[in-house]
């Protein structure tokens, strides 16, 4: 039972007072303002002392970001511009909830937990903004001391202290809380001094990932993603069976949706073969009565092999059943030429974990537990299958055996010919931690022992989390390098197409510095299929679809699939643009979403209308029904961070805008914008490359492959080659299409792998070259 926090905020008068008190040398700040993709470097003296807590006010950079502090807040100093904010009690518990101060009259953007498993954001301006449940907030500053449009940013995340996971919310007094929470009562703390690390900075993205890379080392429970080992399967199209099937998968299925996607083009090289596969037994949910809904999460596992879908019986009854599952998957890798087989399990083996007194599962001790949500969760949305383990309890492997249990799994399903894994309802153990130790220690031990085995097991890294945002588990996250970034995909429910797209954006924000974010499958034959993948192309996240058999559509599919399988994966994790931070996508009836990545010598900037589709929930605003049937935005290359990475010397600081739309081409400066306009669930894809000089008269500017949505995916690589009479260009790509290039002059001549080929020169400068199907790999002269 959690214990009452009545008290726990009481002034601490024994606290000197300048024991609160942080105080810095002055610094020398460095502002980089963005002129477009180019930041030209402005240098600003500040004289002022970060972060200060002084006259109970927190300043940060000279700006008051909470007022009335209460006199039990403690900031204790790190780098010239970031600290830890804690608190103190004169009561022990094993839940606080601590006062910070308040917080009025600032732009900010939270994500917060809505359910137990999932973050969404939410913007506002003052402290009864931020919900429970909060894991990242993020201030914009405007200061009214510099003569600039340029704001800055504070940074707040809650962080493990201890055996104590923290959180933020706010609440009708604009107040600011801290909770911090062991999820044992017997695990108790009088105080965290380190519950919230606050950094400041000027690029809001170079502020999250230095503010992980920071945490990484001070905490060092987990690995930032830039330094872990990527699983091959980001590269190539893939299938789940989850949407075709639910848990009726089965191998007669999975073989004929292998087979039409590879008929019609678009091979699947990867598949993971989702929940339904396994052996177990369901109390809950009697064959021949009425399904009750819920009781499928009621399940448990009985053994750690598969069920009699995928494994013959004696007596042969089962005849389209393989033999096992090692024959199963030699199968369809030899007929269908995938690459990698994945198979889905929970955390704890299954939904309601392993059964009690099976013979296979009694060496794991299993006991039953009953889940107990902590009062944040219970405070936002109530979630089915969470509500289903709460009646019908879980299962609970003995931490003692978990790392026997993984490796029993996973080195079974290693001789079985499965490459990896889909490791699902990881936020359980806050729920189940009391008597082991505490929901941190309990998550810590799971997750050492989890990757553990897929690094003794799997040569890959093959390991794909999900349902896992608390940040109990995201800052124990050492190896795994792929996490599902929103709620499910739901291709039943139309309001939640564009509420999918917006939240894995904004939450990519935070979890794209420590994994690659899974933005989830989807459907290819579907009212809002171009709309999913067009953000699957921005996204830099994994690409599959969970089509039924048969159900495919092509067109669209092959804008992001290469024949061979392959897709042109954007470099980094798409998040939204800078002026979409702190603005409401989904309901504020006249906002686009911008979502921006990067490619190796390219940016690509994704524009969605995701407004008047669907609400936000745990909010009382209602979507706007009257939404304006089409809404413009601003679009300029300035949109795309991290442009100044692929410019270079010979950069004409204009660039050339390819609309996937609309198949034009437009040149740009960098400060120059264009508009942009949609209707509801509508979207644009543009790749925005650089116009640079080559042999000082020719400005050329590489798009792609223009049939693709992410056209710059394909280029690899730009050369430059120059002779005293003419100069050619040299680009290196994948894939057969149409490659899109602006020139500002005429070529002489085009070649394909050597081979000349015939071109078309458009009006608006843009130069097409066909690339021969079959074609896997190209260098491309083009000679003026």
């Amino acid at each position: 039972m959690v214990q009452p926090i009545a008290a726990l905020c009481s002034p601490l008068s024994s606290l000197p007072r300048n024991a609160r008190f942080c105080t810095f040398a002055c610094s020398h700040r460095q502002s980089r303002r963005l002129a477009g993709a180019s930041r030209a470097s402005k240098t600003t003296w500040k004289h002022s002392m970060l972060p200060v807590l002084k006259e109970e006010t927190l300043s940060v950079d000279g700006k008051d970001v909470l007022t009335d502090v209460p006199e039990n807040v403690v900031v204790t100093p790190l780098t010239n511009s970031s600290a830890f904010v804690g608190a103190t009690s004169n009561v022990e518990g094993s839940r606080h909830v601590f006062t910070l101060g308040v917080i009025q009259g600032i732009r900010l953007l939270c994500l917060f937990r809505f359910k137990m498993w999932w973050m969404i954001p939410r913007v506002g301006v003052s402290g009864s903004d931020i919900p429970i449940e909060t894991q990242m907030l993020l201030l914009e500053v405007r200061e009214e001391s510099i003569s600039s449009d340029e704001p800055s940013y504070i940074l707040f995340l809650p962080v493990l202290d201890g055996k104590f996971r923290s959180s933020l919310q706010g609440n009708l007094a604009d107040e600011l809380e801290l909770c911090i929470e062991s999820g044992d009562p017997a695990i108790v703390t009088s105080q965290s001094r380190k519950a919230v690390f606050v950094n400041y900075g000027e690029n809001p993205f170079d502020l999250m990932k230095e503010s992980m890379k920071f945490l990484e080392k001070e905490m060092g429970t987990f690995a930032v993603r830039e330094r872990k080992q990527m699983p091959a399967i980001l590269d190539w199209f893939g299938w789940c069976t989850w949407d075709a099937f639910y848990q009726e998968v089965n191998p007669k299925g999975i073989r004929q949706g292998l087979k039409s996607l590879s008929d019609g083009g678009t091979p699947a090289k990867f598949i993971i073969i989702d929940d339904g596969w396994q052996d177990t037994s369901n109390e809950f949910q009697k064959e021949g009565e009425p399904f009750v809904e819920g009781s499928q999460f009621g399940g448990r596992l009985v053994s750690i092999k598969e069920n009699q879908k995928f494994q013959r019986t004696e007596n042969g009854s089962l005849s389209e059943a393989p033999t096992d599952l090692k024959e199963f998957v030699s199968d369809i890798k030899g007929t269908c030429g995938l690459k990698y087989v994945y198979v889905w399990h929970a955390l704890m083996g299954y939904w309601g974990g392993l059964l009690p007194g099976a013979e296979a599962m009694k060496k794991y001790n299993p006991v039953l537990k009953y889940p107990i949500q902590s009062p944040g969760n219970l405070a936002n949305m109530r979630d089915l299958s969470l509500d289903a383990m709460e009646n019908y309890g879980v299962g609970v492997i003995d931490p003692a055996t978990i790392s026997q249990f993984y490796d029993d799994l996973h080195s079974y399903l290693v001789s079985q010919g499965v490459d990896g894994v889909k490791v699902d309802v990881q936020n359980i153990l806050e729920t189940i931690a009391t008597d082991l130790g505490g929901r941190v220690s309990l998550s810590r031990q799971f997750q050492e022992a989890l990757e553990k085995s897929i690094a003794a097991n799997f040569q890959d890294n093959s390991i794909i989390c999900c349902m896992g945002h608390g940040t109990d588990s995201i800052y124990h996250c050492q190896r795994s390098a792929i996490t599902r970034a929103s709620d499910d995909y739901y291709p039943k429910n139309p309001a939640t197409q564009t509420l999918h797209i917006a939240a894995v954006a904004y939450n990519s924000i935070f979890l794209g510095e420590v994994v690659v974010p899974d933005w989830d499958m989807f459907y290819s034959l579907h009212d809002a299929a171009e709309f999913h993948a067009v953000a699957r192309a921005v996204g830099g996240c994994p690409v599959y679809v969970s089509d039924k058999p048969g159900n495919h559509d092509f067109e669209i599919l092959k804008k992001l699939v290469l024949p061979d399988g392959s897709v042109l994966r954007a470099k980094y994790p798409g998040r939204p643009s800078r002026d979409c931070l702190f603005i409401d996508p989904v309901m504020d009836g006249k906002s686009l979403l911008k979502i921006w990545n990067m490619n190796n010598c390219t940016g690509v900037l994704g524009i969605f209308n995701c407004q008047g589709a669907g609400s936000w929930p745990c909010t009382d605003k209602k979507v706007i029904e009257d939404a304006a049937p089409e809404i413009s935005a601003s679009v300029s290359p300035s949109d795309v961070e991290y442009l100044e990475e692929v410019t270079g010397d010979s950069w004409t600081r204009d660039c050339a805008i390819f609309s996937f739309k609309t198949g034009s081409v437009r040149r740009l400066s960098v400060e120059e914008s264009m508009n942009v306009t949609l209707k509801v669930l509508e979207c644009d894809i543009l790749t925005i490359s650089p116009i640079k000089v080559h042999n000082q008269k020719v400005q050329f500017a590489p798009i792609g492959l223009i049939d693709m949505y992410n056209s710059g995916g394909a280029i690899r690589a730009v050369d430059i080659c120059s002779k005293s009479s003419d100069s050619g260009i040299h680009i290196k790509g994948r894939g057969p299409g149409t490659f899109g290039a602006y020139s500002s002059t005429r070529p002489r001549s085009c070649a394909v792998n050597s081979e000349e080929r015939e071109f078309e020169f458009r009006e608006d400068k843009l130069l097409k070259i066909r690339i021969p199907a079959r074609t896997s790999s190209w260098d491309i002269v083009i000679s003026y």
